[in-house]
């Protein structure tokens, strides 16, 4: 399918009276990125369908042919995402016939060979997700947000998603002892290591990789919606404002959203026409 339709949006955030653009582009996202430059997007977000499921939506796709599905795509990633970018996949393994099937991880190899640096795992903790029960496993509350880079000199601003030190700051804190103050500092020049003094009078500390939060129920329009809390996390860690979002699957338009609420353009890709027409919708919405 080649693209049939783009809708560039032009918006202004009154708060901070700031002009960013969306585009939202229905068509086949390998074509779309084929026909996108090099060196372009900042940050990729984005949720693909996982193998075998939304079958009346997008088809599926069999777990043993995943990674030859999703290569291609990857390779154009690659290719539109600029050296300092960060590409963030949330995706999760299935089981069949009572065991885990290894498509992510034979897809992890295969974009190592292809040239991404698989730079870190972030877990998302799902708080709320419903209950259930197998015979042979729990429910999953997690799912897998991997990072990937084309250099290991990536933009990256941890500053903005600190977090209140919490009662740790109270107890832990108030009474250090002499091996509080010496031991272990960071052998690798960064953060603090165990010398636990030197985070006294401070307010934030800096996240672990895992990340709970709810996932989202209200949009009854789309099957698979993440919260808009998690594409914004990373918007934040990995973007500055004016700088460019992508998501090659933009479902309900979910990235685009928190792309402009955190006053960042987004280039936005969906096949379905219904959600492409939906994510416009949700998109325009915030223009108030």
């Amino acid at each position: 399918m080649t693209v049939s339709t783009v809708e560039k949006i032009d918006l202004f955030n009154q708060e901070t009276e700031s002009k960013i653009r969306a585009d939202v582009i229905l068509g086949n996202c390998l074509d779309v990125l084929k026909k996108m430059p090099d060196d372009s997007i900042d940050l990729i977000v984005t949720s693909p369908p996982y193998a075998d499921q939304r079958k009346s939506t997008y088809g599926g796709i069999h777990p043993d042919k995943y990674a030859e599905w999703f290569l291609p795509i990857t390779a154009e990633l690659l290719r539109t995402l600029n050296p300092k970018g960060t590409f963030v996949l949330n995706i999760k393994e299935k089981a069949i016939n009572g065991e885990r099937h290894t498509y992510v991880m034979e897809m992890i190899i295969a974009m190592r060979k292809q040239g991404w640096l698989w730079t870190e795992e972030f877990i998302w903790h799902k708080k709320n997700c419903f209950p259930g029960k197998w015979p042979n496993r729990f429910r999953d509350s997690w799912e897998r947000l991997l990072q990937f880079n084309k250099s290991k000199g990536f933009s990256m601003y941890q500053d903005e998603v600190r977090i209140p030190m919490g009662d740790w700051a109270k107890t832990r804190l108030k009474n250090l002892s002499e091996t509080d103050k010496r031991r272990d500092n960071s052998k690798v020049g960064s953060g603090f290591g165990k010398n636990v003094s030197q985070w006294v009078g401070r307010e934030l500390a800096y996240p672990t990789n895992v990340l709970t939060m709810a996932t989202e129920t209200s949009n009854k329009k789309h099957s698979a919606v993440f919260p808009k809390e998690l594409p914004s996390w990373f918007i934040k860690l990995f973007t500055r404002p004016e700088d460019i979002v992508l998501d090659p699957f933009l479902g309900s338009g979910t990235t685009s959203v928190a792309a402009f609420q955190l006053d960042r353009n987004s280039i936005g890709i969906e096949i379905q026409e219904e959600y492409c027409q939906l994510a416009i919708d949700n998109i325009n919405r915030e223009k108030g």
